[in-house]
């Protein structure tokens, strides 16, 4: 694998990183395409796209400092650089993204349906880094695509991060296919929807995950989020929309 584009002494460049930064922008950008097709001002999507994505920079550095400052006192360079997005900072984010949309006046799931396959593009690019640097293995297989990760190693697994990206890249043209969905949030729940599924099914080929799971064995945590994308799926669409007169 390739975890680092560039490496010399102290200084290094990773793959991941690249790909995160790389696949952020044409998330910002495919934005200005979906917000007009959302029946929205590609600027306001835009904006709100980039304080989302601020915060969660920003509030994950901050929880990051506060729960280890002894560490950051140390070395604070080094700890800056650890990635560190946690389910108290997505929960953070999401708050202080709705607190924007509220000061701004702008409509939540017409919002979450330009911000759609914006999300599974940058989740696409994303699961290259994984790639990239190794991560993410998958189970053993004997399949003629089975990788060997790292390069020497035994034996050949699935390769489980190139799964992800091929779904991930599907669903962004399934979403942006021009079908008439006629209620806002209509995209947003088959994002979610398609998501969620994608993941669950993703776990059959992933190695187990080694930590002990909060909710139990019964399910993977990754399957349980993934069911929880598919339960907000189901309460989007069961809401009580306008119909409009655009399809996404």
């Amino acid at each position: 694998m390739y975890p680092y584009l560039l490496h010399s002494g102290h200084l290094f460049l990773p793959t991941f990183g690249v790909l995160a930064a790389v696949g952020l922008m044409a998330a910002l950008t495919l934005s200005l395409r979906t917000a007009a097709i959302a029946g929205l001002s590609p600027d306001a999507v835009w904006n709100a796209g980039l304080f989302t994505l601020l915060s969660a920079f920003v509030l994950s550095r901050l929880l990051l400092v506060a729960t280890n400052l002894h560490s950051f006192l140390a070395y604070p360079i080094l700890l800056l650089m650890v990635p560190s997005l946690t389910a108290t900072g997505v929960l953070l984010t999401t708050l202080a993204t709705l607190i924007y949309l509220r000061l701004r006046r702008l409509p939540l799931l017409p919002i979450l349906d330009a911000w759609a396959p914006c999300a599974t593009l940058a989740w696409a690019f994303l699961a290259l880094g994984h790639f990239a640097e190794g991560s993410d293995p998958g189970l053993p297989s004997n399949l003629p695509w089975a990788l060997a990760i790292p390069p020497d190693a035994a034996p050949r697994l699935h390769p489980v991060p190139l799964y992800a990206a091929l779904a991930a890249i599907l669903i962004t043209l399934a979403l942006l296919r021009p079908i008439r969905r006629p209620h806002p949030g209509d995209t947003a729940a088959l994002a979610l929807a398609f998501a969620g599924t994608a993941q669950f099914l993703l776990t059959f080929f992933r190695q187990p995950n080694p930590y002990a799971a909060p909710l139990g064995t019964l399910l993977d945590p990754i399957q349980w989020i993934s069911l929880g994308l598919i339960v907000a799926a189901a309460l989007i669409l069961l809401q009580p929309r306008k119909l409009v007169s655009h399809a996404v």
